[in-house]
């Protein structure tokens, strides 16, 4: 049996900035098993967010780090952010929606004071209709936001606030603090 190995200390302030975050009580969040050849030290969180019991949004972020550095990464650690998200149909035919999907990371990232370098990603939107056999409710749509940064130190807690802030917009939550107004339409007389 081979000793453990022992952690780096910037990777473990990073992996404990991760863990010491509270999320609102929609995102429900895991730590899951983490790609072993992207970096030599990796952590992985699972999210998934919940409206009114239904599965609304997903995302998984992914903590790398390599102590040798990484000249594409412009440092040591580096975040890898996926988060996808089921749209209503006109939603998701809007070419405007990539755009503004990539302005809500950017303003998580500085609403949150997170500090990066090297951002780069896509956004990507889906429409689905259904055919034969499959043929059902009417055509869906779904956004896609890959993204990668690193961040300018190790205290990691803002991203992953950040990274919150993201999948709550993505979902279509309101800010929190914020109720949404129930669809009230005027009652009918007959």
């Amino acid at each position: 049996m081979s000793p453990p190995i022992a952690l780096p200390e910037t990777f473990a302030r990073a992996v404990a900035g991760l863990r010491s975050v509270a999320t609102r009580p929609e995102i429900v969040m895991e730590e899951v098993g983490a790609p072993k050849r992207l970096a030599p030290f990796a952590f992985a969180l699972s999210a998934t967010v919940l409206r009114d019991d239904d599965e609304v949004a997903t995302g998984r972020l992914i903590l790398l780090h390599d102590p040798a550095g990484h000249e594409a990464w412009q440092g040591t650690l580096r975040l890898v952010s996926y988060v996808t998200a089921d749209l209503e149909a006109d939603l998701a035919a809007d070419p405007l929606l990539p755009g503004v999907g990539w302005t809500w990371l950017t303003d998580a990232l500085d609403a949150q004071e997170a500090g990066h370098r090297a951002l780069g990603g896509t956004v990507t939107q889906t429409m689905s209709t259904r055919f034969g056999d499959l043929a059902g409710p009417p055509a869906t749509g779904d956004v896609e936001i890959r993204a990668s940064w690193t961040p300018l130190d190790d205290d990691l807690a803002p991203h992953l606030r950040a990274w919150c802030t993201l999948l709550a917009s993505t979902a279509g939550l309101p800010p929190p603090g914020v109720t949404a107004l129930a669809d009230r339409r005027p009652a009918t007389t007959g």
